[in-house]
């Protein structure tokens, strides 16, 4: 049986794994389901259609689920699907999707979600990633795996950030952030490869200086977006397949940028 706390509210229709844990004055909403080993803190609010897997934890006054804060929602049925192993810190607040996009937020697994971040309707968030104090993704957003971004950084509606990107602290983003670059600066602008963070997930010297010739294509270089997209094509084909691989993730998000890219 889920170890629930007497003070807390658990809708009977809300449906929690056996050892799911929580806490003091929590809420737990009808449509709401929570995987095995999740530990809800204190004060918290699960609510909506949502779907929570494995091993998450949520710190007090979390807030989950909610109602995205959009004036065309009309209290269409959409939904937050949460993944396995994530961290959601002291009054994290994550909105449900809308009917305007594919109806459902999304989060990956083993995020860590710090203190007062919000995570607003219809974003995607994928792996490993960092969101720092005080983060504001708006509708739309997509975040890609290992992306950390640093306290206060503030992300303008339907840009997309690549994976393993970082933003300083402060950060506003107006526009796509392509994967593996630092970015700083309100609005951001580029400052370099996140070469400390790819040693530190394994990747080699080789692949980081292939990347580091493909950040001077895209940044010093005085090629368009369009001739650097083909320039890294090219550079694609004459490396090894570690590196190709790396060439091909960045070729493929800059092949969806819609709002432009941080320069």
């Amino acid at each position: 049986m889920p170890n629930i706390h007497s003070t807390a509210v658990v809708d009977p229709g809300a449906c929690l794994d056996d050892d799911v844990v929580v806490g003091a004055y929590s809420v737990i909403g009808a449509g709401v389901s929570l995987g095995a080993g999740c530990v809800v803190g204190p004060h918290v609010v699960i609510d909506g259609d949502t779907k929570i897997g494995r091993m998450n934890r949520f710190h007090p006054f979390a807030s989950i689920g909610g109602a995205p804060q959009d004036k065309k929602y009309q209290g269409e049925p959409t939904s937050l699907v949460i993944g396995d192993g994530n961290t959601f810190r002291e009054s994290v607040t994550v909105n449900r999707g809308t009917a305007q996009d594919k109806g459902a937020t999304r989060i990956g697994n083993d995020n860590w979600i710090m203190a007062y971040v919000h995570v607003a309707h219809d974003c995607i968030v994928g792996d490993h990633t960092i969101f720092a104090n005080s983060t504001n993704l708006a509708g739309h957003v997509q975040v890609g795996d290992w992306a950390i971004l640093g306290g206060c950084t503030q992300v303008h509606q339907f840009c997309k950030i690549g994976a393993h990107a970082m933003t300083g602290a402060g950060t506003v983003v107006l526009h796509d952030i392509p994967p593996y670059v630092m970015t700083a600066g309100n609005s951001a602008s580029a400052h370099g490869l996140n070469s400390e963070g790819l040693k530190r997930r394994g990747f080699s010297a080789q692949r980081i200086q292939v990347l580091r010739h493909a950040y001077k294509l895209l940044y010093r270089s005085a090629m368009t977006l369009d001739q650097a997209r083909q320039a890294l094509s090219d550079l694609r084909a004459t490396v090894e397949s570690g590196s190709a691989s790396d060439l091909a993730l960045l070729s493929d998000f800059l092949s969806r940028v819609e709002r432009g890219i941080v320069r």
